[in-house]
């Protein structure tokens, strides 16, 4: 099939990734590749073309001094991503029956949704966060046949009152997050923002006795700054943001993995990616992490309890990772998350509903 995958247009689908979601598209398109199909992305800036990556047209759009002027204006960032999504959807709505045959939205932008039904292709969106203003403001004024998808029952549960999701969880590869022999050292992945609380995790592994890893992008400079560097030191070490084959490594030689959100996380690939290197997860019970981890995959905390995250990580490092990997396979693979997708692109029913 000919799929048009709309990324975000923040971050580029390219390694280091940013974050999940670039790491979820790209492991996407590159899967939809593999099997035949012929994928456009449309990334940001500096997106990998290996994936069939078409620039957003993000800092095409500069405002006149006039509209600078408005004491009302809109910071210039987010009228650029408004100009990119604004200029790609109208290109869908003219030209993309003529290019492709369905469009799977992975973006987090309210105009994909706003004007699906205008491009009169099949449409399906992929809901990636908890129920936000925009993106609810767009399916309530833009009813259209499009389909939206849920990445775990947690998400979909928590959209229900705007929209009946499909349930496909999101997958990583694990013929590329291999399994790993273990360690001396836990390990904490991911963006490090408040919200992803990385220290309390840091906090956990010095109450368990557990020398710790950190890796990931610094996305706010005054959180790490006051949050993070202080704490560094004493067997507390950052890596820096690693891409996918170093940050694999250091994943299958960590005895645990610590996930320690202070939001709901809407999945948590995070802690899929530990357990397909047979790294058990000691997480704090929110969002979807209990529904992924499950009892074959680590140990779950109290919400925001440090002693208790401290406690699931020395239970959890005793697991089988034989087991932990079994259960990522399982549950977690990417090859079960794109044949979903594939049923959904060819008009099939997928799973069940929230």
């Amino acid at each position: 099939m000919r799929v048009c995958l709309i990324a975000s247009s923040r971050f580029p689908i390219a390694e280091p990734f940013q974050g999940g979601l670039e790491a979820h598209t790209a492991a996407l398109g590159s899967a939809l590749i593999e099997r035949g199909h012929e994928v456009t992305i449309f990334a940001a800036p500096g997106s990998d073309p290996a994936l069939g990556a078409v620039e957003l047209p993000v800092r095409r759009f500069e405002p006149s001094p006039a509209a600078r002027a408005d004491v009302g204006a809109h910071p210039e960032t987010w009228l650029r991503e408004h100009h990119a999504y604004l200029a790609l959807m109208l290109d869908l709505i003219e030209h993309g029956r003529d290019r492709f045959d369905v469009v799977h939205n992975n973006s987090l932008h309210h105009l994909p949704i706003a004007m699906a039904a205008a491009t009169g292709l099949r449409f399906l969106t992929t809901l990636h966060t908890p129920p936000v203003g925009w993106l609810e403001s767009a399916i309530a004024l833009a009813p259209s046949p499009s389909t939206y998808v849920a990445v775990s029952r947690h998400t979909a549960d928590a959209w229900v009152h705007a929209v009946r999701p499909v349930v496909i969880p999101n997958g990583v590869d694990t013929q590329r997050w291999v399994p790993g022999p273990g360690g001396e050292r836990a390990i904490w992945t991911g963006r490090l923002v408040p919200e992803k609380a990385p220290h309390l995790a840091i906090e956990a592994a010095r109450r368990a006795g557990l020398p710790l890893d950190l890796a990931g992008p610094v996305h706010d400079r005054a959180y790490f700054d006051e949050a993070i560097a202080p704490r560094l030191g004493d067997g507390i070490r950052y890596l820096g943001h690693l891409g996918s084959t170093d940050l694999v490594a250091a994943v299958g030689t960590s005895r645990v993995a610590l996930v320690s959100p202070r939001w709901d996380e809407p999945y948590g690939l995070v802690a899929a990616e530990a357990m397909a290197c047979g790294t058990p997860v000691a997480a704090f019970a929110r969002g979807a992490l209990p529904e992924l981890i499950g009892p074959r995959g680590g140990r779950l905390a109290e919400p925001d309890d440090v002693d208790a995250l401290a406690r699931a990580a020395v239970d959890a490092q005793m697991l089988d990772r034989g087991a932990v990997r079994a259960h990522a396979v399982e549950h977690c693979d990417l090859r079960r998350m794109v044949d979903d997708y594939e049923r959904l692109y060819n008009g099939s029913p997928v799973g069940a509903m929230a």
